[in-house]
């Protein structure tokens, strides 16, 4: 049965209200409950969605942590535009196109050190991440360590839902479900602490001695099974985990030390949340590797890659040069519109001084988001960059419920934000005003006065 005979000519009049929900099988949505009510958009623009009966959203979240530059920026929307009448597809596997080499050679000019080599993933960060835990894995081989094969993670880390990702991933629901995943993983412990860190404004006091349980696992798989180990260097799904002072550079020591690469996943913090290029020059902390998507083309077209630096690259080029170094990559690597979408996305980022605006505006996001502390079932509050964190009271015996009714009600009244868990995570895009920051602050306020 073809398309048109399933829908017959004319039957649907109103393309933007669907008739039929049941179809789609929703991601990491409740479906039952969201198809008796559902939440459409069907416009964007700027800072606001545009739901299905004509409303408008404030978008708190910049999509999902992506739309750093607002939605439908003209110029990004030019760009794709342009470059899907010119070429709409081409192969990066032994071919290439001149937006690929450029958009490579302008990230790596923005990553930290000597992370000079760019690979572009497919979809964004899941693919990113396995590409990374694969090149960190075949890296340690190539360089005769190939007993190195084990990889850590960190409890309460999210990086994509890729095997790879939920394996070194530490959030119970991502991983439960699906069996044994990848062998040869641990995992350090996480970094929050309620009782010594609570209502922590930018990066908690208490905590960088977590980083020493690495050593614990070095000490029971031994330094010679270790490849590497993979970390947020802001903890943003699971809930907005801020690294306590001096933790990362710890980190970065210990993994010298041992011969292990660090990896940081800055699918997140990447491309300026924190006021900064990444986050390795927040913190001055230099990765091995770093991947990246969300931000790289404001999410107008999905696209991830991996920065790495210049050692690790090199240690593939060797051989017969008409042999394929790395045997991995996609489909979808580099494609031409989202490379397109990558060169005019840093092209804003600069001409609009965006990061910058993101550090200029930090302080008052840090005041504003604190001005809740106190508010009706509020346990914690945390910032960095443009960030943000409200922690619920759970109720007792419902885990989630709360923070999910403040979403739905903050969504009545026109604003979208995130929950995780019981909390509010906080993300919009870079060109939020500060009213705009205000009314996010107070509908959240306001609501939370309503909850039970």
């Amino acid at each position: 049965m073809n398309e048109l005979s399933k829908t017959g000519a004319g039957a649907r009049t109103d393309t933007r209200a669907p008739n039929n929900l049941e179809s789609f099988w929703m991601p990491y949505t409740a479906n039952r409950s969201f198809k008796q009510a559902p939440r459409l958009y069907v416009g964007a623009k700027g800072m606001y969605y545009t739901t299905v009966d004509g409303r408008q959203v404030l978008d708190g979240t910049a999509g999902l942590w992506c739309v750093n530059a607002g939605h439908c920026n003209p110029r990004i929307v030019q760009a794709i535009q342009d470059q899907a009448a010119e070429m709409d597809y081409a192969p990066s596997f032994q071919m290439g196109h001149p937006k690929a080499f450029e958009l490579a050679s302008r990230v790596a000019q923005m990553l930290p050190g000597d992370l000079d080599h760019v690979f572009f993933a497919s979809g964004g960060g899941s693919e990113a991440v396995d590409t990374a835990l694969k090149i960190a894995l075949a890296y340690q081989r190539q360089i005769g360590q190939g007993t190195r094969t084990r990889l850590i993670g960190r409890e309460r880390g999210y990086h994509g839902t890729g095997f790879g990702g939920i394996s070194v991933g530490g959030i119970v629901a991502n991983r439960k479900a699906f069996g044994t995943l990848l062998t040869g993983v641990d995992h350090l412990r996480h970094t929050h602490d309620l009782g010594r860190n609570a209502y922590s404004r930018g990066l908690p006091q208490h905590g960088a001695e977590l980083a020493d349980d690495l050593e614990r696992l070095v000490t029971l798989h031994d330094a010679s099974t270790i490849a590497a180990v993979i970390v947020e260097p802001v903890a943003g799904s699971t809930g907005v985990l801020m690294p306590p002072q001096g933790y990362l550079q710890r980190l970065r020591q210990i993994c010298d030390k041992h011969g292990i690469l660090l990896i940081f996943d800055e699918v997140i913090t990447g491309f300026g949340r924190l006021g900064t290029n990444f986050g390795a020059d927040y913190f001055g902390v230099q990765p091995d590797m770093v991947t990246m998507a969300k931000g790289l083309t404001n999410a107008a077209v999905p696209a991830g890659a991996v920065g790495v630096r210049k050692h690790i690259y090199d240690a593939f080029m060797t051989g017969p040069e008409h042999m394929i170094e790395l045997f991995h990559g996609y489909t979808y690597s580099a494609h031409p519109l989202a490379m397109a979408a990558g060169l005019a996305t840093l092209d804003v980022y600069r001409e609009e001084g965006l990061f910058q605006r993101v550090a200029d505006l930090a302080p008052y996001w840090e005041q504003a988001l604190h001005s809740l502390k106190g508010a009706r079932h509020v346990i914690d509050i945390r910032n960095l960059g443009l960030i943000g964190a409200v922690e619920l009271e759970p109720i007792a015996g419902k885990p989630t419920a709360r923070a999910y009714d403040l979403f739905i009600k903050c969504f009545e009244k026109g604003v979208g934000i995130r929950t995780t868990g019981d909390i509010v995570a906080l993300s919009p895009p870079f060109i939020i005003e500060k009213g705009e920051i205000d009314r996010i602050v107070e509908t959240l306020r306001e609501c939370l006065q309503t909850l039970d």
